[in-house]
């Protein structure tokens, strides 16, 4: 079919240089020159334009600058659109200048997205070869409602190949990207060459996707926010999917930013705002006036896979600090089986055994990320019985039975009865908990581990459950980062040693000589929570993460917060 085995390499060459070309364009980076600029919230960023202190072309050669250095420290570039931001920035410029109007409230803001988003003009190859040397003939809505606001798009970032299936940021066509605090550890994915380039104030905003975390674990891992709106709020025209007509877990677009007030701004421009084909229900955003007092919910273990000291101590850190401020906070055992959400999403994703996402693949090599993620449904029959039995017998990890029994091909029939299953457990879990227990919100781990060292997913892929959770529940979920990992506070303990959850994963990441989790190789990542809302409470989340986020009080993350002193190689 692919008579080239090398023919990637070609492609990736040519890319790889197109985009060196077009990044050694870029000032060098210089704080004097370059560093109050990228320090600015984008709001602060508007007003300053607006004051005629800055203009929008001297704001994007200042981000311009520090891309290309971000570039350099992690590789989280793909496509550069530097020629024609340059163009969009002068045409804003010369406008303001006649009429003293703002474009809108994101004017003049240089903005990234990711690869997958099409931009007119433009490749959105995914990390995939033969997708290269196809360029976009229109903008995808997003990009349009950010430019709608002001907004210029200056460069896309990296994705994992096959983003559906990985968090670990890499392809064949664009190499690995980086975490940007320390060299050994991924950013995350799959929006996380998008999570690098702002955490190091590469661009003022961005845009990614979710659809089992993609917009959740990279900010976490890199100390940024996001949102994961409810599926259904933003259009999705022209966001470059991976299984077309695939509607079992719905991938959702979504803002990353470097501040709360960012996330709001972005969002009020961009939810509910149908596409030209009315794809999604007009549901624009609504000012809402949250309680004085919230009954927030809390959880650090969900009975599949316990949180680590440093992501349980995220948490307990929040709780903390909202109870300080007058906020009720109960802790929160998740209506079980725990590993049903789990056993969900892989009995729907698996259901045409990964076919249609593995097609895409093509020449390339497949990633080593990916083995855990898509063996399953490889395995004949009799192969997924034995290792049933072993993990029923010999590892006795009763938790981890229906997930591995559930990875396999379906027929329609079957597709339609796990489709049956989903909602089904939506709806007894908004009984168990939102009805139940009355809660404004609640307050999760992002995942068990702060992040994973490089090749890690290729066994460790099921750490994604705790963010799976609210995609096939299909809950809006935002990320605040609450602090880093820190050896003196978040070494194992005995409570460790004792686990209930998923034992064969949970064994890898706390268990042996050589335990995954290491707080002193970990030294310095971020750790984020997730603040989760009722589905279509958006506005309700977003005002929950300001809450929180004020509550914590300043802590070295947001705009400056990266310095190269803090990136450990």
């Amino acid at each position: 079919m692919w008579p080239f085995s090398n023919a990637f390499e070609a492609v990736a060459s040519s890319k790889r240089g197109i985009r060196d070309k077009a990044l050694a364009t870029a000032q060098e980076f210089s704080q004097a020159a370059h560093g109050e600029i990228i320090k600015a919230t984008a709001l602060e960023i508007v007003k300053r334009i607006e004051k005629e202190e800055w203009t929008a072309s001297q704001v994007l050669e200042a981000f311009i600058a520090r891309a290309a250095h971000a570039q350099k420290t992690t590789n989280c570039v793909t496509e550069v659109l530097f020629e024609t931001a340059r163009q969009e920035a002068h045409a804003l410029d010369e406008e303001f200048s006649r009429s003293k109007q703002l474009k809108g409230p994101l004017h003049g803001v240089p903005t990234s997205f990711k690869d997958h988003y099409e931009i007119a003009g433009v490749d959105a190859t995914s990390g995939y070869s033969h997708w290269a040397n196809q360029p976009c003939s229109k903008d995808a809505t997003v990009v349009t409602l950010y430019r709608s606001m002001g907004a210029i798009p200056f460069v896309k970032t990296n994705v994992p190949q096959n983003m559906a299936l990985s968090f670990e940021c890499s392809n064949p066509v664009w190499g690995r990207t980086l975490n940007p605090w320390s060299a050994k550890y991924t950013c995350g994915g799959s929006s996380g060459g998008e999570a690098a380039l702002l955490a190091m104030d590469g661009a003022a905003i961005g845009a990614g996707s979710d659809v089992g975390g993609s917009l959740r674990i990279p900010a976490s891992y890199s100390g940024i926010y996001s949102l994961r709106p409810t599926a259904g709020r933003v259009s999705m025209e022209g966001v470059r999917g991976l299984e077309p007509g695939f509607e079992g877990i719905k991938t959702t677009a979504g803002p990353m930013a470097r501040t709360v007030d960012e996330i709001e701004v972005i969002s009020r421009g961009i939810l509910g705002v149908p596409d030209a084909y009315h794809t999604i229900p007009p549901t624009p955003w609504k000012d809402v006036e949250l309680p004085k007092r919230l009954r927030i919910g809390y959880y650090t273990d969900n009975g599949f896979i316990k949180a680590s000291p440093a992501n349980k101590r995220a948490v307990l850190e929040t709780v903390k600090a909202l109870e300080a401020q007058g906020h009720e906070c109960v802790e929160v055992k998740l209506p079980g089986p725990a590993s049903r959400h789990l056993e969900v999403f892989v009995g729907i994703t698996t259901a045409d055994g990964y076919k249609t996402l593995e097609a895409h693949t093509g020449p390339d090599p497949k990633e080593s990320n990916l083995f855990l993620a898509t063996l399953g449904p490889k395995l004949p029959a009799f192969v997924r019985s034995i290792g049933l039995w072993l993990l029923k017998y010999v590892i006795a990890d009763p938790v981890s039975i229906p997930v591995v029994a559930a990875s396999r091909a379906k027929t329609v029939k079957e597709y339609w009865e796990w489709t049956a299953k989903r909602d089904d457990y939506r709806k007894f879990f908004f009984d168990e908990v939102w009805t139940r227990l009355q809660l404004d919100g609640m307050i999760a781990p992002v995942q068990a581990l702060p992040s994973l060292p490089h090749g890690g997913c290729a066994h460790l892929s099921p750490l994604a459950e705790a963010t799976i959770l609210y995609n096939v529940l299909n809950y809006p979920t935002g990320i605040v980062p609450v602090t880093r990992v820190d050896p003196a506070k978040d070494q194992l303990t005995e409570e460790w040693r004792h686990l209930r959850g998923a034992k064969s994963v949970e064994l890898m990441i706390y268990g042996g000589r050589k335990p995954t989790y290491n707080p002193e190789a970990m030294k310095g990542i971020p750790i984020g929570v997730q603040i989760v809302g009722k589905p279509w409470e958006d506005e309700k989340v977003v005002g929950m993460m300001r809450i929180v986020d004020n509550a914590l009080g300043s802590r070295g993350f947001g705009p400056g917060s990266w310095e190269p002193s803090k990136f450990v190689q």
